[in-house]
């Protein structure tokens, strides 16, 4: 089926009371098996590519550099994979920018075939925040795409958004935000934060998502929450990076039963990437491991040099450049390479499948109206959105 906008996706989540994994995607192949997991599950599919994400899959190594141009051309790689997929996936899709800065990066992922889009300007004050958010709504709702905003800053780090410290969301300030923005989602800060280092026996501040849940009802206002930073880290893919000859450290998530409490007091979206690098990380290290003779590979053995070279990386952009074209466009030009993809797309199932699992959304497929853009569209103009 086409490609659905976020927000019946979450409107199912709010109604059912369970929350909706939202996953980072930074490969065609990568896209591929999280949708595939997904399906297994009859769950309901979001996925993500930040920003900068979008300059990798553009082609561009130096993603932190990426222009607009690398951004358009990367938007369009993953725009034209994920519809392709989503197209024989009897599961509803969102394809969502994550951490957009500007409105010529939520256009070129718009223009892309983005469903969904997140403007991040929680860096700005208040009323700044503001004005960029509904200037993005009004661009987005026009064309039946979602808008994800953010207010409140999380601390760590992930690609280019890094703080050292976190500043909690205030509930009234949110009401306001959501009332003046008209956004469908909003990300929120109440403990979460952004890479591998969180810190050990993180404790989220539940009665910040429970105090906004309770005024928007109040307030007659529906917006789905969003937590960011949510990876859980898994010990044991530590563990085994570290076996590998990866030198990890000091990396630690938020501790599931965390997760798991924030739900009922309203998260219905959970962003997760971390997880996914861990174990993608891990495959490929298991891999050059099982199978010594791939270092030589004239077409694998530029991805072991580079393992071998960063050994405390487990974001497998690092590793990936020597197989652009797998990357960009799902080229597989020989057993090597396929050994490694095979890897890559084990890894994403492994990590996802088992969020989906404890986030709850198994079997709530059925649940999401599949609403097209188009029609999307029209619903956000009728009600004034």
């Amino acid at each position: 089926m086409p490609l659905v906008p976020l927000k019946p996706v979450l409107d199912a989540a709010r109604a059912h009371g369970y929350a909706q994994g939202a996953f980072n995607v930074n490969a065609v192949c990568q896209a591929k098996a999280a949708i595939e997991v997904h399906e297994m599950f009859r769950s309901p599919v979001i996925l993500q590519g930040a920003d900068l994400a979008n300059a990798f899959m553009g082609g561009r190594a130096d993603f932190a550099n990426g222009t607009v141009e690398d951004k358009i051309r990367g938007a369009k790689n993953i725009g034209a994979a994920v519809r392709r997929f989503a197209e024989e996936s009897p599961v509803p899709v969102v394809l969502h920018l994550d951490h957009g800065h500007d409105l010529e990066s939520v256009k070129a992922a718009i223009d892309g075939g983005y469903t969904s889009v997140m403007i991040d300007g929680s860096s700005l004050p208040f009323e700044e925040n503001k004005e960029l958010t509904r200037e993005v709504v009004l661009y987005a709702h026009a064309r039946g795409v979602s808008v994800e905003g953010e207010l409140g800053v999380l601390a760590g780090v992930e690609d280019d958004v890094s703080s050292l410290t976190s500043t909690y969301t205030d509930p009234l300030a949110a009401i306001e935000f959501i009332r003046d923005t008209k956004v469908d989602a909003l990300a929120i800060s109440y403990g979460t934060m952004h890479g591998p280092s969180k810190g050990k026996g993180v404790k989220l501040r539940r009665e910040i998502p429970t105090a906004i849940r309770e005024c928007l009802l109040h307030a007659g206002i529906e917006c789905a929450l969003v937590s960011h930073g949510s990876s859980t880290v898994p010990q044991y893919l530590v563990e085994e990076i570290n076996g590998l000859g990866g030198d990890v450290q000091g990396a630690y998530g938020i501790p599931m039963p965390e997760l798991l409490a924030a739900i009922p007091c309203g998260i219905n979206k959970i962003n997760v990437d971390t997880d996914i690098r861990l174990a993608v990380t891990r495959n490929l290290r298991e891999l050059f491991k099982l199978r010594p003779e791939l270092a030589d590979s004239k077409s694998a053995g530029p991805i072991h040099d580079l393992l071998a070279a960063n050994p405390a990386q487990v974001d497998p952009r690092a590793f990936l450049p020597p197989i652009y074209p797998t990357v960009m466009y799902g080229e597989v030009p020989d057993e090597d390479v396929a050994a490694v993809v095979a890897a890559i797309e084990a890894g994403v199932k492994e990590a996802v499948g088992t969020l989906v699992v404890e986030f709850g959304s198994v079997g709530r497929s059925p649940l999401v109206e599949r609403v097209g853009l188009d029609e999307m569209a029209a619903r956000y103009a009728k009600a004034g959105l």
